[in-house]
């Protein structure tokens, strides 16, 4: 049973939603506000968190941030209705999905279950070696999905699910562009539709982690208009 803390200071959607999510058979745990659940998480994490991002005391961004510092693990962000600000900040901070308030509790549940199920396929339960789930060298760049991990020229570099899935599709094939349409398929499920400034950001957050490992990566081109393509280093 997966485990999904709820972070939001509105308490009829912390009750509505809890009840969805207890009902779709996840253990939930709820928070009103972004200090008292950063405390919490400081004691054990949750598989996931869904965050409000207007919120007292400590606000959905700045408890993002003190996460990523510590741990990747799947975040999907509750966005004001008309905010794509908040939206795009939230991605390049780190983020894996975001849902627009207000929002189909349906549409919530199929994404939770939608990342899930990308962390899964990388989180190393998996034992067959597959295309998938083998060590992938190309050039300076070493994947291993068994073990979520990716290095750059022997520097460790911290990925979230998102960001490990479209990095390892771009890779598998050096040289050939990937569509932003095919880019959204290898990182979300059919069902759940994004628009293209989701996977670029997505994309700018992930060069700029790789460039923190080394400020001279350029491995992943923008054809504007068209897609991405990984060149080989």
């Amino acid at each position: 049973m997966s485990k999904i803390a709820l972070v939001d200071d509105d308490r009829n959607i912390l009750t509505s939603v809890s009840m969805t999510l207890e009902a779709e058979g996840f253990e939930v745990e709820t928070y009103n506000d972004g200090q008292a659940a950063l405390d919490a998480f400081n004691k054990k994490l949750p598989d996931m968190a869904v965050l409000d991002i207007k919120m007292p005391r400590m606000d959905g961004m700045d408890l993002l941030q003190r996460l990523r510092q510590k741990t990747q693990m799947p975040v999907i962000f509750l966005t004001s209705k008309d905010d794509e600000i908040d939206e795009v900040l939230g991605l390049r901070m780190g983020a894996d999905d975001y849902v627009k308030k207000p929002f189909s509790q349906r549409l919530l549940v199929e994404r939770i279950r939608a990342l899930l199920r990308r962390q899964e396929a990388i989180s190393g339960d998996a034992v067959a070696t597959t295309t998938e789930n083998k060590v992938m060298e190309r050039g300076n760049l070493r994947m291993d999905p068994l073990r979520h991990s990716v290095s750059w020229k022997g520097q460790d570099v911290s990925l979230t699910v998102t960001e490990f899935l479209l990095l390892q599709a771009l890779a598998q094939r050096p040289g050939f562009v990937k569509s932003r349409d095919q880019l959204m398929d290898v990182a979300y499920d059919d069902q759940v539709y994004v628009d293209d400034r989701t996977i670029d950001s997505h994309i700018k957050r992930l060069r700029k982690k790789m460039r923190s490992a080394n400020s001279e990566f350029s491995a992943i081109e923008t054809l504007y208009g068209i897609g991405y393509r990984y060149n080989e280093e």
